[in-house]
């Protein structure tokens, strides 16, 4: 369902490394429409980039209300990962009774909820930036005695790949004191999207 968002990691555990990693890559499955809707083009498309904005501790508690709803209704996402008109509708109805304006406006509210879960230490919940998360994901998955060395290289160089790829920098720095006080939240919210 999440799989186009921008780059994201959030977690020190394995747990919370494939939550973080499914939440960061697509914030939600609303860019996954967005992008699937887009007209195909020659060269691979990369995700268009966030659209920082403050936010408000209204969408925050917006986005957590909407969370189940809206992975029940993308969780149907056909195969093509191309939503019909019935399922923006109802993505539309979802973001609206949960007080957005449509589904781009959550969708750009839960991109710089994202930009901001990606550089938070899950183990003290401080901003450290995402390169510090990335690269203590990268040393807790090296010690792993118990990963395969398949897995363990799949992990490194998904991991080795966001570093190359960096996030933008945070343009509304309130945002971060924002989503650190709903990061339990949050947290739990993007867990429960992966089960």
């Amino acid at each position: 369902m999440r799989e186009f968002i921008r780059p994201v990691a959030a977690a020190l555990s394995i747990a919370c490394l494939a939550a973080s990693i499914a939440a960061i890559s697509s914030t939600d499955a609303l860019a996954q429409a967005k992008q699937q809707m887009a007209p195909a083009q020659a060269a691979p498309q990369q995700p268009p980039p966030v659209k920082q904005m403050a936010l408000t501790d209204k969408q925050i508690q917006g986005v957590l209300a909407a969370s189940k709803e809206m992975d029940a209704v993308t969780a149907k996402m056909p195969p093509s990962g191309q939503p019909d008109a019935k399922m923006m509708a109802q993505i539309n109805a979802v973001a609206k009774k949960n007080g957005f304006a449509s589904a781009d406006e959550y969708n750009d509210v839960t991109d710089n909820i994202g930009l901001v879960m990606q550089g938070i230490d899950p183990a003290t919940k401080k901003y450290v930036g995402p390169e510090a998360v990335l690269k203590a994901q990268i040393a807790q998955i090296q010690a792993d005695k118990k990963m395969s060395a398949k897995d363990k290289k799949e992990a490194l160089d998904d991991l080795n790949e966001s570093l190359k790829n960096p996030a933008p920098a945070i343009q509304n720095k309130g945002n971060i004191d924002l989503v650190i006080k709903n990061y339990d939240q949050l947290a739990a919210s993007m867990a429960n999207d992966q089960q």
